[in-house]
Parts: structure tokens; C-alpha cells; sequence
């Protein structure tokens, strides 16, 4: 016979292995789906990169031109961000879903056909917007399956889907550029323009019908299984409710906000020369073959991919953050700042883009263990919102000063450099900003 304890401790166990099984029976209904959608999202944003071998030639475009219809990408995401949030939350994801995933795999598409630079800017606003609602949409979204304390995990395997975006999108687009140019007398970028917006369509339609907007509409769970998991979330809304959030005007007087804003400000800048320049410099290297540019392009993000679950494996043992931030800056800026130096060497270039991809991948996935920890809780809610939106002014800026460089001053050497410091700048203001006492974690 039990005694009582034995009894309590075996009943704990009976209800913790229960509650796993349905919050994996919830992962894998609705995670593998939603990484895939991720991976289109990012395919769509970052192939401009490649078209980038033949497109701006054939446009008629300068370097600074194309930096500038690059970062007016997230003039429309930053407009629509926190627009298309609020009509998640009144008409559900799967209305949103089949909105935003239609919407930028039409604009994605579309480009195809732009002939002038002014098309292209406006086709770029337009995807931005289509866009904007998509990651903070599905961030959101956990939130009404998955309690606090198992949404850091589920989300940090949501954001590898970046890494394979990477890796997918140097091979493909490519061998896209490759071998389809001249068919149907289209240009190879208008292929690749053409062929990666359409999944993203398709699985916009698919989201309508799959997925679920509320546990309490899911037909695939029992009613005990939905019961656990409307109590599970009821249960942490009132928790919240204890703790009600000031308005985002409380954060606004507040200088860490403005701290947490310029480093977060900084990150954009290292993605851009990964996203966007890597093909061209590779090119440049002396690799004329546009798939082996593609081939060559998903190496960094392999390497990178590695580096992200290293640094923040340790960054959780360890529990800090601010040195292991600052750590991927400046691997960030070594690996961006000496590009330059490796121009004839194909070895050495993609030692130091592996390099410059894994600091920017550690600074991404570093950066969002910072505020939620660090911030008071009158001010979390409204002020990681808008560090998030006020933070894509870095992907605005960094193509349009990387561009412009590169146009009156015959080389991207000096763009280059302004990355590196931004980044260093960006891994300063936390290291300096914010004192290791103030973040508070278990």
C-alpha cells in the first residue's frame, strides 16, 4: 500500500505525463506547419538577394537604388505590424493567415514583371505590408495554446525556420537562375520570383482550412484535452490580470526602453549583409556558376544554424545574456568588416560569412531573452512591442547606407564598415546599458 505522499507524488507524475501528451499532440498538429509557412515568409523576403545577379541590370538600377527598394520592405512591415495584430485578434488566424500568405505570395510573384526602379520600390512596400502581420501574428497565436512557461521552446524552434529558409533558398534560387533563363523568354529572376511566391498562395489557402483559431474549436482534441487547455491559458490570463500593463507612454520614459531599442536597432543591420549582399559578394569572389552561388550561399547558414544553438544552450546554462549578446556582435562585425580583405579568396570569404552569419543568428536569438527579463512588468507588453517596431528602422536604414556606398564610393568597403559599427554599438549599449543585477531570471 501507498502512503499518502507515495500517492500525491505518483498523481503529480499521472497529470505531468498527461499534460505532455497533449501539448504534443498540439505541437505537432500545429508547429510543423507554421515553420513551413515561416520558411516561405523568409524565401520571399531574402531572394531578392539573387535576383540581384541579373535583376538590377536588367531594371537599370544602381547599387544605392537597390539598397533603397530593400529596406522600404520594412517601411511597410513597420505601418501594418501592429494594424494586422489587432485584426488577428478579432477575426482569428485563419482568416489572417489566408490574408497575409495570399497577399505577399501574389506581391512576391508580381515582381516578376516590374520594369522600372519606382515599380520595384512600390512592389517592395507592398510585400513589407502584406508581410508585417506574419511573425508577431504567430507569436501571438501560441499564446492561445501554449502557457508562458512552454512558448520559449516552441518559439525558438519557430525562428530556426530562418536558418532553413537559408539553406533552402541559396540552392534553389539559383538553380532557378540557372537553368530557366530564356524560357517562355523570361528572365531567370522572373522564374524565381514566380516559382517561390506561389507555395506561399497555396499555403495560405491550406491555413484556412487547417488550422484552428481557439483550442475550444478544435475538433481534433477531446473534450478533455480542450477543457485542460482553455483552463491552462484561462488560468495565466488572470494571472496577468494581477498585473495589469501600463500604456506604451510609461515606456516611453523610460531609458532602458531606448537602450533595448538601439540594440535591437542593430540587428537588422548584420541580417541584411547576410540576407540580401552574400550572393553578390560570392559572386564577386570569382564564382560565375549562379547555382554554385546558390550552393556556396546555404553554407553560413549551417554553420550559423550550429553557433545559434550553441551560443544559446550556453546563454541558458549560464543564464546570462548580455556577454553572450555581445559575444555574436562582434563576431557579427569581425566577420562583416574583413569581407573586404577576402575578395579573391573564395576559402577565406566563406570562413568570414559563416562567421558574420552566426553572430547575427546569435544576436537575433539573444536579443528577446533580454526585455521580457530585464523590463518592468507595467511596461513589458506595450514596450516589447514597439522595440520590435521601431527596431525594423535598421532594415530600412542598413540597405540604403550599404547602397549608397557602394554607388559613390566604387566599392561596398565603407558600407561594410558602417555594419560592423553598428553592431559593435548595438552589443555596447546592452553590455553598458544594462546592468547584469537587473535581469531578473530563475
Amino acid at each position: 500500500m501507498h502512503t499518502a505522499p507515495s500517492t500525491s507524488l505518483e498523481r503529480d507524475i499521472v497529470e505531468l505525463s498527461e499534460a505532455r501528451a497533449v501539448y504534443r499532440k498540439v505541437t505537432w498538429r500545429l508547429l510543423p506547419f507554421l515553420f513551413v509557412c515561416y520558411v516561405f515568409a523568409y524565401l520571399d523576403r531574402a531572394n531578392i538577394g539573387f535576383a540581384h545577379l541579373q535583376f538590377s541590370r536588367d531594371v537599370g538600377m544602381s547599387e544605392a537604388a537597390f539598397g533603397l527598394g530593400v529596406g522600404l520592405l520594412y517601411a511597410g512591415y513597420m505601418i501594418f505590424e501592429v494594424p494586422s495584430n489587432l485584426w488577428l485578434q478579432r477575426v482569428g488566424v485563419r482568416r489572417t493567415l489566408l490574408r497575409i500568405m495570399v497577399l505577399w505570395g501574389v506581391v512576391s510573384a508580381g515582381t516578376a514583371f516590374v520594369h522600372t526602379p519606382a515599380q520595384f520600390y512600390l512592389a517592395r512596400v507592398l510585400l513589407g505590408a502584406a508581410e508585417a502581420g506574419f511573425f508577431p501574428g504567430v507569436i501571438l497565436y501560441f499564446t492561445y495554446w501554449f502557457p508562458a512557461a512552454r512558448r520559449a521552446r516552441i518559439t525558438s524552434i519557430f525562428m530556426t525556420a530562418i536558418c532553413v529558409s537559408g539553406i533552402v533558398s541559396g540552392p534553389l534560387s539559383g538553380l532557378i537562375l540557372d537553368t530557366l533563363t530564356g524560357i517562355w523568354h523570361f528572365r531567370g529572376w522572373q522564374w524565381m520570383f514566380l516559382l517561390e511566391g506561389l507555395p506561399s498562395i497555396v499555403a495560405g489557402l491550406f491555413a484556412y482550412v487547417y488550422l484552428t483559431d481557439r483550442p475550444e474549436q478544435a475538433e481534433w482534441l477531446s473534450a478533455a484535452e480542450k477543457s485542460f487547455l482553455i483552463d491552462e491559458i484561462k488560468h495565466e490570463a488572470q494571472t496577468k490580470a494581477a498585473r495589469a500593463h501600463a500604456s506604451i507612454w510609461v515606456a516611453l520614459k523610460e531609458p532602458k526602453f531606448y537602450i533595448l531599442t538601439f540594440a535591437y536597432f542593430s540587428v537588422p543591420w548584420a541580417s541584411i549583409v547576410v540576407h540580401i549582399w552574400a550572393p553578390s559578394v560570392i559572386q564577386k569572389s570569382g564564382v560565375t556558376n549562379i547555382w554554385h552561388v546558390g550552393l556556396f550561399s546555404a553554407v553560413p547558414y549551417v554553420v550559423g544554424a550550429a553557433a545559434m544553438y550553441l551560443l544559446g544552450r550556453s546563454s541558458d546554462r549560464m543564464l546570462e545574456r548580455r556577454w553572450h549578446f555581445m559575444v555574436s556582435c562582434v563576431l557579427a562585425a569581425v566577420g562583416v568588416a574583413l569581407l573586404p580583405l577576402a575578395a579573391n579568396s573564395l576559402g577565406l570569404l566563406m570562413i568570414l560569412l559563416c562567421v558574420a552569419t552566426a553572430g547575427y543568428l546569435g544576436m537575433l536569438s539573444l536579443f528577446w531573452t533580454i526585455p521580457p527579463a530585464y523590463l518592468s512588468t507595467t511596461v513589458a507588453a506595450s514596450g516589447i512591442g514597439l522595440i520590435s517596431t521601431l527596431g525594423q528602422l535598421g532594415g530600412i536604414s542598413a540597405p540604403t547606407v550599404i547602397g549608397y556606398a557602394s554607388t559613390h564610393f566604387g566599392s561596398n568597403e565603407m558600407g561594410l564598415f558602417a555594419v560592423a559599427i553598428v553592431s559593435i554599438l548595438g552589443g555596447l549599449a546592452i553590455v553598458l546599458g544594462i546592468p547584469a543585477a537587473s535581469i531578473n531570471e530563475r
